[in-house]
């Protein structure tokens, strides 16, 4: 009996020394498994701000810091995606104009056309950052995840809350699971979709949120998790193309008050105003701008909730916004009259996206 078990201990020692070789070749080829590649795209904002010392959560100048800094901040970054960037512009995001969020759709596109290419990151201000992620929402024509995120304290408080944002932006960006749900919004640990996401809060750090539909999921230290996904038309769905354009129609807000008497929708009319968002009545100067050909969209002040299409406001050529609300209704407008100045079409394109 030990003759046979020191047989069989050699023959399992001489199997081992022929297939150790093919396990460690196994091993190295797992080991060097490619990271997925990831595009930051900087714009700028409190995420890239200074200010004058670490207690300033506030006054701090926006635009300071650089793609390379964000990224050698945050060397945990190499363990997520094989990231590079592309500098768009370095501004507060009120500065995010028409050229700026051209120029960013371009480059957003062709890196995702890159068949190596992942996803993408887009760095912004918070003021102004839901306007560009639902842009980029109806504009960007791939379904390989973009990912929009900001901050509410600069770089160089003690407290920041950039960096997290930025490292759990690119693990969603990383994560196949974000393919196909649209743009999104990375703040606070929380996964928003661009389309239903509003700023609610001017200092803290919860500030970004969905207010009719929550949450789409969360980044957690886990994993990356979602619990839903838009039933809208978005990205690579969407009909909009602004490859070829240099700038947009002008489309102006309406904001209504008591004793509002519509001198303003007069004088967007006379500055070119080939559209205006309603938040309530205008009077006769609704009238006057339809008959200059102006489109009208009626939206909401209040920051949740649909309005809602009924025959009387049809027959008058207005159209609803859902629940979108004003700023991101110009957003679609604007794209909206790309391609129509039809009321009924254009009400088709709010019924869809």
């Amino acid at each position: 009996m030990n003759d046979i078990a020191n047989d069989m201990k050699i023959r399992l020692a001489v199997l081992l020394i022929l297939i150790a070789p093919g396990l460690a070749v196994g091993t190295a080829a797992a080991a060097a498994e490619p990271l997925p590649q990831v595009r930051l795209f900087t714009t700028g904002g409190t995420i890239q701000s200074r200010g004058a010392d670490r207690q300033t959560l506030m006054e701090y100048n926006a635009g300071k810091v650089t793609p390379q800094e964000l990224i050698d901040d945050l060397p945990e970054l190499k363990g997520v995606a094989d990231l590079s960037y592309t500098e768009i512009a370095n501004v507060g995001s009120p500065s995010m104009k028409t050229p700026l969020l051209l120029k960013l759709a371009s480059e957003v596109n062709a890196w995702l056309a890159r068949p190596e290419a992942a996803g993408a990151v887009v760095t912004h201000g918070t003021a102004t950052l839901e306007e560009t992620a639902y842009f980029l929402n109806l504009v960007v024509h791939s379904d390989k995840p973009v990912v929009m995120v900001g901050a509410m304290r600069p770089f160089t408080a003690v407290s920041r809350d950039g960096p997290f944002n930025l490292y759990n932006a690119v693990r969603v960006a990383a994560t196949p699971a974000s393919k196909g749900k649209g743009v999104l919004i990375m703040l606070n640990d929380e996964i928003n979709a661009a389309r239903d996401t509003t700023k609610s809060n001017t200092y803290r750090v919860e500030t970004f949120v969905a207010r009719d539909l929550g949450p789409m999921g969360f980044a957690d230290s886990d994993r990356v998790v979602y619990y839903r996904k838009p039933l809208y038309r978005h990205t690579a769905r969407s009909e909009f193309d602004v490859s070829a354009l240099s700038d947009l129609p002008r489309v102006d807000i309406s904001y209504t008050y008591q004793d509002a008497d519509g001198v303003e929708v007069d004088a967007f009319t006379a500055a070119g105003a080939k559209g205006i968002v309603l938040t309530g009545g205008a009077g006769d100067a609704l009238k006057r701008a339809q008959d200059q050909g102006v489109v009208i969209v009626m939206s909401d002040r209040k920051g949740a909730g649909r309005v809602m299409t009924s025959a009387r406001v049809a027959a008058r050529g207005i159209v609803t916004a859902d629940n979108l609300p004003p700023h991101k209704a110009r957003i679609l407008l604007r794209l909206a009259l790309t391609r129509t100045t039809d009321p009924a079409e254009i009400q088709r394109m709010f019924n869809e996206y």
